[in-house]
Parts: structure tokens; sequence; C-alpha cells
């Protein structure tokens, strides 16, 4: 029961780890594109992604001012430069975050380990009738 569990667990935190990468990957793309504006200028057309592999041509009004979502759906007007802050921040409590998962995940799988490795000699000492493993 005990290793179910800890399966359970593992699986649990894979998905974590998922989805901090994912969220990983979207912030970088945001980085990447406000890095990519410090080259464009006012009114250069732009092509925008809308889904699918999709773009329409959009012309670019004002570089310098970017709406950034805070989170519950709030989304403000930031600089570029704020808004670039905002998205290194981001990023690196991911990594943290990460890193968190990370360290847990390689804990339970130590134990699932060491359990397994019981579990065969308890399995090893039943076939050869012992009642009591040497573990």
């Amino acid at each position: 029961m005990e290793m179910r569990f800890l399966e359970q667990t593992a699986e649990t935190l894979q998905s974590r780890m998922n989805m901090i990468n994912a969220a990983a990957t979207d912030l970088k793309y945001a980085q990447t594109t406000l890095e990519g504006l410090d080259t464009v200028s006012e009114k250069s057309e732009l092509l925008v992604p809308v889904g699918g592999t999709s773009y329409i041509r959009a012309k670019l009004d004002n570089p310098d001012q970017v709406i950034v979502g805070m989170g519950a759906g709030v989304s403000v007007e930031k600089t570029r430069q704020e808004a670039k802050e905002i998205i290194k921040k981001r990023l690196e409590d991911l990594d943290k975050a990460r890193a968190s998962v990370q360290q847990q995940f390689t804990q339970v799988a130590q134990k699932i380990n060491e359990d397994r490795t019981k579990a065969e000699a308890l399995v090893a000492a039943a076939r050869e009738g012992k009642t009591q493993p040497d573990v």
C-alpha cells in the first residue's frame, strides 16, 4: 500500500514538473518576444500568432507599452522594461519551484527503490522458506 502511495506521489510530482516546464516555456517565449521588440520601431508590421500555427498581420502602435497578466484575470499596462523584469522574476520563481519539486521527486524515488529492495528480499526469503529475511 505504501508503494502505491509513493508511486502516486511520484506521478503527482511529475505532473507538477510538467506544468512548471510548460509555464517556463511560455514565459521564455514572452521574454524572447519582448527582447525582439528592442529591434523594431513604431508602425513596424508584425505577424501575431492566433493559434493553430496561424498568424495575422498587425502594425505595432507603441512598442514601449505591454499589457501583462497579473493573475486572477487581471492585466495591467507596463513599460516594456517593467514587463521584462516581471517575466524574469516569474522565471526565477519557476526555477525555484522546479528545484523543490525535483528534490521531492528524488526523495520519493529513493524511498520507492528502498521499499522495492526490501520487498524483493522478503519475496526471496519466502521462497527459501525463511520466516525472517536478513534485511
